[in-house]
């Protein structure tokens, strides 16, 4: 089932043609950053701050994620397959919108993160990830990059105690060298990243939920990037 709607996805996509936005100039702003960093949370601030909808990433309905967490080498493929399409599918909505948008999680982050890690920690055969590789590099051929890629950077002990913090029974039993790879093919990711804008924004010391001048020094952050923005403040 799974792969079937990956199909029609994708076989829709490319014959699409994009309509007119509904306004001029819409922004499209992706959020990245390792599990815990606070993605979903600085997606939530920033889009009632700037009128942007949001998109999360799919968590709570995902139908492999707990099994994942249970058995990877059994898993690894199935989950990666899901957020691929689960994503792809969002990035077409997103650029046929029309509509500002702020995406918590690229799709660019399922091939250079996850699978990959996947595939160099050996719970991904070579085979699944060469052909999971392959699929990624045809989808980024019809999609649009985002105006701007924000990266959360948070080191091991900041994601452990935001993973504890919200209690996900699933996340629970992450490891910590699991995070630590993850981390190093972040900054190896976001040191290669050249499609578009990038804001690169150290958290450890931060509390954007709570503090609001934490969170105004993001703010002032993303209207640096994006000078457009300020036509519209009041």
């Amino acid at each position: 089932m799974l792969f079937g709607r990956l199909k029609d996805i994708f076989t829709h996509t490319h014959s699409l043609q994009f309509p007119m936005p509904l306004h001029s100039n819409p922004l499209f702003v992706a959020v990245a950053g390792n599990i815990g960093a606070g993605k979903s949370s600085l997606t939530k601030l920033l889009g009632e701050r700037f009128t942007w909808r949001p998109y999360y990433e799919s968590v709570d309905d995902n139908p492999y994620l707990a099994d994942f967490y249970g058995d990877m080498n059994r898993w690894s493929f199935h989950l990666q397959m899901y957020f691929l399409a689960h994503r792809f599918k969002y990035h077409k909505e997103i650029v046929e919108s029309g509509q500002s948008v702020i995406q918590d999680r690229s799709i660019y982050e399922d091939a250079e993160i996850f699978a990959r890690n996947l595939f160099e920690i050996g719970k991904m055969d070579k085979r699944d990830y060469e052909n999971y590789v392959s699929l990624f590099h045809v989808m980024m051929e019809y999609l649009k990059p985002p105006d701007l890629m924000i990266y959360l950077k948070a080191s091991v002990d900041t994601l452990m105690n935001q993973i504890t913090k919200r209690g996900r029974e699933f996340e629970q039993g992450i490891q910590r060298s699991y995070l630590e790879q993850l981390n190093r093919h972040y900054e190896d990711w976001i040191a290669h990243y050249k499609v578009g804008p990038l804001i690169i924004i150290q958290t450890d010391h931060l509390d954007f939920v709570h503090k609001k001048e934490d969170f105004d020094y993001i703010v002032g952050l993303v209207k640096n990037a994006l000078p457009q923005l300020q036509l519209f403040e009041t």
